[in-house]
C-alpha cells in the first residue's frame, strides 16, 4: 500500500492507494492529525508534497522507517514540462497534470484546480504540460474586496446567488460568485475554441460551489492531485 499527502497551506490530503486503485482519502487534515493517520496504518511507502512544511519537518514528526519520496521541482514525472520555468512549477499544479494526462490518455486536457488560487493548466495530448493560467480564488477574491476597501465586509461563499444583488452582501456574492463562473466558463470556450475536442477536468476544494453550473462535458475530480501523486510516486519506484 502507498500514501500519498497534499499538504496545503492550512489543511493537507491523505489518500491510500494499492497499486493505481484510491482505496479512500480524507481532507480538511490539521498536521498533526496527518501524522496520526499515517502511522495508525504505515505504508510501504509515501509520496509527500507541500508548499507549507518541509520534508524535514514531515520526516522528523513522522519518526518512522518508511521510505519517504518528496515531489520537487526535480522529481522525476511522467510528461514533460513545456514551461519556461520548470522549478517554479507548484508540486500541486503538477500533480494535477499527471492525474489528468494518465485518466485523459492521448487527449488534450485543460485542467482547473479551485483551491485558494484557481489554476488553469493544459496537458497535451502528446502528454506536455504547456501551462495555463494562475486566478484568485474566492475566499482570496472576498478577503480582496474587505481589506483594500474601508467598508465592505467580509462574507462567505454562497452557492447559487442572485445575479441582480439587492443588498451590499449579496452584490458582493453575486459579483464573486457569478463573476468566477464567467470567468471560468470564458477560459473553458477559448481553450475549446483553439481545441474542440478538449477534455476539461476540475478538481480543489471549491469545485462545489460550480460543478453543478458549468455547461458539459466537464469531469469533477476532487483527488486528482492524490491520484497524480500515486502516479509520479509509482513512476519513481519504476525508475529506482
Amino acid at each position: 500500500m502507498n500514501i500519498v499527502v497534499d499538504s496545503g497551506n492550512t489543511f493537507a490530503k491523505i489518500g491510500w492507494f494499492s497499486g493505481d486503485t484510491l482505496l479512500r482519502y480524507e481532507t480538511m487534515l490539521s498536521f498533526p492529525a496527518l501524522i496520526k493517520l499515517i502511522k495508525a496504518e504505515l505504508p510501504e511507502r509515501i509520496m509527500y508534497s507541500s508548499v507549507g512544511r518541509s520534508t524535514t519537518e514531515f520526516l522528523e514528526s513522522l519518526n518512522e522507517d518508511v521510505p519517504v519520496f518528496n515531489l520537487s521541482g526535480e522529481t522525476p514525472v511522467p510528461i514533460r514540462k513545456d514551461y519556461e520555468t520548470p522549478l517554479t512549477l507548484g508540486a500541486d499544479r503538477v500533480a494535477a497534470a499527471v492525474g489528468a494526462n494518465w485518466m485523459f490518455q492521448g487527449m488534450d486536457v485543460l485542467v482547473i484546480d479551485m483551491g485558494t488560487c484557481i489554476t488553469y493548466d493544459l496537458v497535451d495530448r502528446e502528454g506536455a504540460f504547456q501551462g495555463g493560467l494562475i486566478s484568485p480564488g474566492v475566499r482570496m477574491r472576498f478577503n480582496a474586496l474587505h481589506t483594500f476597501t474601508k467598508r465592505l465586509p467580509l462574507f462567505d461563499p454562497e452557492n447559487n446567488p442572485e445575479f441582480i444583488g439587492k443588498s451590499t452582501k449579496k452584490a458582493m456574492q453575486s459579483g464573486v460568485m457569478n463573476g468566477m463562473l464567467a470567468e471560468i466558463e470564458g477560459i473553458i470556450e477559448r481553450y475549446r475554441h483553439k481545441m474542440p475536442d478538449l477534455s476539461v477536468v476540475i478538481c480543489g476544494g471549491d469545485i462545489r460551489f460550480f460543478e453543478s453550473r458549468l455547461k458539459p462535458p466537464i469531469f469533477a475530480v476532487p483527488e486528482l492531485v492524490l491520484i497524480g501523486l500515486n502516479r509520479i510516486l509509482t513512476y519513481n519506484v519504476a525508475l529506482q
